[in-house]
């Protein structure tokens, strides 16, 4: 089972910028893509932002242009660069693993709180 070990959230002023980190150990068969999560209170978890292991990246809408998913395949680590940050951003953000062939499987990290005031 693949562990996630997520860092970088805090507390942030609107239109400020922040990096969360997520590194994965105990890989025994590759990750496919690596993406990130978040869940703000009262509402389901919803995707922000995947990459795929040869560095295609997908958005959610709603962090079009302002935030930036990265990848270092080497370090088994994957990063969201996070800016104009806006309050509507506040979440705890999950880093998940993902492996798309046989043997299938998904890991999340514990989560990292993000809070943006307006």
């Amino acid at each position: 089972q693949v562990q996630l070990a997520e860092s970088g959230g805090g507390l942030v002023q609107a239109g400020g910028s922040l990096r969360l980190s997520c590194a994965a150990s105990g890989i025994i068969f590759r990750i496919d893509d690596m993406g990130w999560y978040r869940q703000a209170p009262g509402k389901q978890r919803e995707l922000v932002a995947v990459i795929s292991s040869a560095g295609m990246p997908n958005y959610a809408d709603s962090v079009k242009g302002r935030f930036t998913i990265s990848r270092d395949n080497a370090k088994n680590t994957v990063y969201l660069q996070m800016s104009s940050l806006k309050p509507e951003d506040t979440a705890v953000y999950y880093c998940n693993a993902k492996r798309l062939r046989i043997p299938e499987y998904s890991s999340w990290g514990q989560g990292t709180q993000v809070t943006v005031s307006s």
